[in-house]
């Protein structure tokens, strides 16, 4: 089980409008199994790959305007003073810090930008057992609408550190280190967004063809976002899942260009 200092992405889920629909697109999409926490727990569904957890789907609790998106969730060892910092920081607390039986401790908060995220504290659910294969959580980053909000939001609420990448004269991209490795990037909103659209995490799953993969949630009633595209990282697509939410998939073993310098 791999170890997640404070800042690094834990643990992801996605709210889905009908459980069963959701479970087949993405076993289909993915090779998921899946496994009910149980009935204490709303039909929240683990997501396994090999048997260890990847991610998890739910559907919307009772009188839950249905908003069909990933949650991506940050590490914290206290989330109580994490909670602190959000709201001392002008973070907004949507979820107070609560314990979810004996899986660990959590809350969900919106960053200054608009970001809607969450906090986990480990139990006896540690976060992902798999990353950096097909199937799994490869990268994450945040596509922010006021990315130096978000700079100075997320690097005093955790303890990590924004580093630039590449020249900013050509693209505004940070990476988040958590310890001394990269977590997690943030790169400022596309001008070619649509209005309206508030600011979000990607999150990108590992896949063995990013054509193919594309080619196939468009086939399971999804859609292709962005058209798949070559990278120093790997060749990706932006894809929506059958209900709209987004997610991204990466071949990183289909690489093109030289990697941004530090």
């Amino acid at each position: 089980m791999a170890e997640f200092p404070d800042g690094a992405p834990i643990w992801a889920d996605c709210v889905v409008a009908e459980l069963n629909a959701g479970k087949t697109f993405y076993r289909e999409m993915f090779g998921w199994d899946f496994r009910s926490a149980g009935p204490d727990y709303g039909g929240y569904t683990l997501a396994t790959l090999d048997g260890k957890p990847v991610s998890a789907l739910m559907p919307p609790m009772p009188g839950q305007e249905l908003t069909p998106t990933w949650t991506l969730y940050f590490a914290t060892s206290d989330v109580q003073a994490t909670a602190g910092r959000i709201r001392e920081n002008g973070g907004t607390l949507l979820m107070e810090p609560m314990s979810v039986g004996e899986f660990g401790r959590m809350l969900i908060a919106q960053s200054p930008d608009g970001l809607t995220f969450g906090c986990w504290q480990p139990g006896t659910h540690e976060g992902f057992g798999l990353l950096g294969e097909p199937g799994a959580l490869c990268w994450s980053e945040i596509v922010s609408r006021d990315p130096a909000a978000f700079d100075t939001f997320f690097s005093v609420v955790f303890p990590v550190e924004l580093r630039r990448m590449g020249d900013p004269a050509e693209f505004d991209y940070k990476t988040v280190q958590a310890g001394r490795s990269p977590v997690a990037g943030r790169m400022p909103m596309p001008a070619d967004t649509p209005a309206g659209t508030g600011t979000y995490a990607r999150l990108y799953f590992g896949v063995d063809h990013c054509d193919d993969a594309a080619a196939t949630a468009e086939k399971l009633g999804g859609q292709i976002v962005s058209e798949p595209q070559d990278s120093p990282f790997g060749r990706w697509a932006e894809c929506a899942d059958d209900n709209g939410a987004r997610f991204t998939v990466i071949d990183m073993s289909t690489t093109k260009g030289e990697k941004p310098a530090m």
